[in-house]
């Protein structure tokens, strides 16, 4: 113990001398001011390097070492979350990041296969205090021993699984488990499917393996940023903290409802709306809606010019939008090709009128003539109201309220009674890949931007350039004789032009390559993770399959919680769009979290209508039973089972449907409940899906029978100690089997 808590001291005397050094490097970067442009491009890249470093520090000072490795050649190395190298010469390793490959058999040696690997340490800490030992012994002939041993080898993992819940999950670097492993560090190509039930730990693995593949790919992922989508912000909120505890900080997470750059969704979708939305074939309703926009003439439209009336017919109009359509281009990008087509037929209307000989009916114009003419055309403000009415500018705002706000013959009937809505500011989770469909529908009329760019950038250069004229003109003012003025004394006219020097104070972008891509919709991240990839409907796929041109996606969930009424459910029929049959599918068959006696009564559930589900095996037994009250008083019986339940350290949940918050929130004190409720508040008051991913000491079910199978299966396993349930009416049959 005191050999371990010397070294741990003198690992944290390296982090605060690097933290020092790392502060001191980024204040001395920032403070050079205007530098010349390779300078300030080597400045902006050590204070991103640097920044990244410090964060990384802080975020890993609680527990940055947990492990240790002896190998039967008389070798050690301490295991850490991150990797530290002594300030020597040789840059001697001090502690090894758990990603290397020098770590893996502290995380797969057995005694049957030992890796090289004599003994296996445990190091529990608090703070900077090492507070326990745990050794494994896995040459079995190894007579040393510590007075630390852990036979059985499971102390650590069960000291996990037993502890208290604090409404953040933890990383799982001191436990990761064979099979937790082997996906960890799956190659980072294509799209791995890693399916698991309640408990399985598979969106902690889903997390470390982002923090293997941004260490083994630093380079790519730094810059492409890895995309980490989850279910609801209260489940972003819960494994906000995993990343940077493992020293990653630059990674995006969002929810699908946010990922559409400007748009944050916080109205809800009834589940009929939200099933028609995310239904495929709304890419097509988009489209028609589209192309709808892009009008003929109703007969025609009469454009007064120079006392000249051109009239536009559906004929002269068709050939344009034709010729316009056939170009392939998104609806604002073909804009300009639609103008021009408009613009010379007015063109030759016009000359026609005005141009043609009329005796023998030749042209009377040259192309100078020609040229004049549709200038003038293209100032006349009757042409451009012209244009807007036949191809508008679109938003994809514009466009999706346009179509729930009157989605008649583009769906049927019942679905647009579904869908229908007024126009409003506030969009739905389900809405926001339909805004994303659509802006990959319309494209971008970028020509005023890069007009404002160009004048903006002339603006710059020309006061650039005074700025040289001035120190020009000061120059010539000082020199008195000829003989100063043929000196070679440079100027900085001299050495720049103008062009140079606005560069030089253009506005630097700082931000990280998460923070930019968070702003960019068409960004194309290196690697994306989705948690609960069954419940995304297929409009969410389109959107998530844009942002990862090269599908090196991982993907987590269990078809068996599918609740969503849009969720595609199985994995085929996620990936065959996209990938067709090239994707890599692993299960996870351990369940970690619940206790064998909840874990029965949750399978039970899911066997009444599937007699052949498997449910993940449960590692411990608590000993503690499930229990079922019927009540006529619900709120004050869930009170009094809320004091019941309600563990002196830890968290319970109260799970109930969501018509029920209000009454039952009103009897409960100090109960944290909203659409992103803190989970750090010792109970919070949640519905079924809102709970998904989450998981507490204790957890009180309340009326069972209002629940779908998937959403009552998902409220059974979230408890990882004791479970309730609370009802009024009759039990749903497999619970009154179980717990009757």
């Amino acid at each position: 113990m005191r050999g371990e808590q010397e070294f741990i001291d003198g690992l944290y005397a390296r982090v605060d001398a690097l933290r020092g050094m790392t502060e001191a490097a980024v204040t001395d970067a920032l403070a050079q001011g205007n530098t010349p442009m390779q300078a300030r491009l080597e400045r902006d890249i050590l204070v991103a390097e640097r920044s990244g470093l410090l964060a990384a520090l802080n975020a890993v000072d609680g527990s940055l070492c947990f492990g240790r490795i002896d190998l039967s050649s008389g070798a050690s190395h301490h295991i850490g979350r991150i990797g530290l190298r002594r300030d020597d010469p040789e840059r001697t390793p001090v502690l090894v990041d758990w990603r290397a490959d020098i770590a893996r058999p502290f995380y797969l040696a057995t005694g049957h296969t030992t890796m090289g690997l004599r003994r296996r340490r445990h190091i529990s800490t608090d703070g900077r205090r090492v507070t326990a030992l745990h050794d494994e012994f896995l040459d079995l002939g190894d007579a040393t021993r510590t007075g630390h041993e852990d036979p059985a080898g499971d102390a650590v993992l069960l000291a996990a699984l037993n502890s208290a819940r604090t409404g953040r999950m933890h990383d799982i670097v001191r436990t990761i488990q064979a099979e937790q492993d082997e996906i960890i560090r799956a190659p980072h190509r294509g799209v791995l499917v890693v399916e698991g039930g309640p408990g399985t730990g598979k969106t902690a693995v889903a997390l470390h393996r982002a923090a293997y593949l941004l260490y083994e790919h630093r380079d790519l992922l730094a810059k492409r940023a890895v995309l980490i989508v989850g279910p609801n912000p209260a489940f972003l909120g819960y494994i906000a903290e995993v990343l940077p505890s493992l020293g990653e900080t630059g990674v995006l997470l969002a929810t699908v409802g946010e990922l559409y750059p400007g748009v944050k969704a916080t109205a809800a979708d009834t589940p009929e709306a939200a099933a028609v939305k995310g239904r495929s074939d709304m890419a097509d309703v988009l489209a028609a809606v589209v192309r709808d926009r892009q009008a003929l003439p109703d007969p025609v439209i009469a454009i007064e010019h120079d006392r000249e009336v051109l009239m536009l017919d559906e004929g002269l109009v068709g050939v344009a939008r034709e010729r316009t359509r056939a170009a392939k281009l998104p609806h604002n990008a073909a804009r300009e090709h639609f103008e021009g087509h408009i613009l010379n037929t007015l063109t030759e209307l016009y000359a026609e009128r005005v141009g043609t000989d009329p005796y023998d009916g030749s042209s009377l114009l040259d192309p100078s003539d020609i040229t004049q003419i549709r200038d003038e055309l293209a100032e006349n403000p009757e042409v451009w109201s012209a244009l807007d009415q036949l191809w508008p500018v679109l938003t994809p705002q514009r466009v999706v309220a346009d179509l729930l706000a009157d989605p008649e013959g583009y769906v049927p009937d019942e679905d647009a009674a579904a869908i229908r809505r007024p126009v409003t500011r506030a969009w739905t989770v389900a809405d926001v890949p339909l805004l994303d469909e659509a802006a990959e529908l319309l494209g971008e009329d970028d020509r005023s931007a890069r007009e404002r760019a160009e004048r903006e950038r002339a603006r710059q250069v020309a006061y650039a350039q005074g700025v040289l004229d001035v120190s020009y003109a000061s120059r010539t003012y000082e020199f008195d004789d000829k003989e100063d003025e043929d000196s070679e004394v440079l100027s900085a006219h001299d050495i720049i032009d103008a062009e140079r020097f606005a560069e030089r104070h253009e506005e630097d972008d700082h931000r990280s390559a998460a923070e930019r891509a968070a702003a960019d919709r068409t960004w194309a991240f290196g690697h994306i993770i989705v948690d609960e990839a069954q419940e995304l409907s297929p409009m969410a796929w389109r959107l998530l399959m844009r942002r990862s041109p090269t599908r090196s996606m991982t993907l987590v969930g269990d078809p068996a919680q599918t609740a969503e009424a849009a969720g595609v459910g199985s994995w085929s029929g996620i990936l065959a769009p996209y990938v067709g049959d090239r994707w890599e599918h692993t299960r996870l068959g351990v369940n970690y979290r619940t206790p064998a006696e909840i874990m029965d009564v949750a399978a039970a559930v899911v066997r009444a209508e599937q007699p052949d589900f498997v449910p993940p095996s449960s590692v411990r037994s608590t000993g503690v039973r499930p229990w079922a009250r019927a009540v006529d008083d619900l709120p004050g019986a869930v009170a009094e089972a809320v004091d019941e339940l309600t563990p002196a350290e830890g968290r319970l949940a109260v799970i109930a449907p969501r018509d029920l918050h209000r009454r039952l929130a009103a009897r409960l004190d100090g109960v944290s409940v909203d659409t992103d409720p803190d989970l750090t508040h010792q109970v919070v008051l949640l519905d079924p899906r809102q709970a998904k991913g989450l998981e507490f000491d204790s957890v009180l079910v309340v009326e069972p029978s209002r629940y779908g199978t998937s959403d009552l299966y998902v409220a059974l396993t979230r408890a990882t100690q004791r479970l309730g349930v609370l009802h009024t009416g009759n039990l749903p049959g497999p619970l009154a089997e179980t717990l009757g």
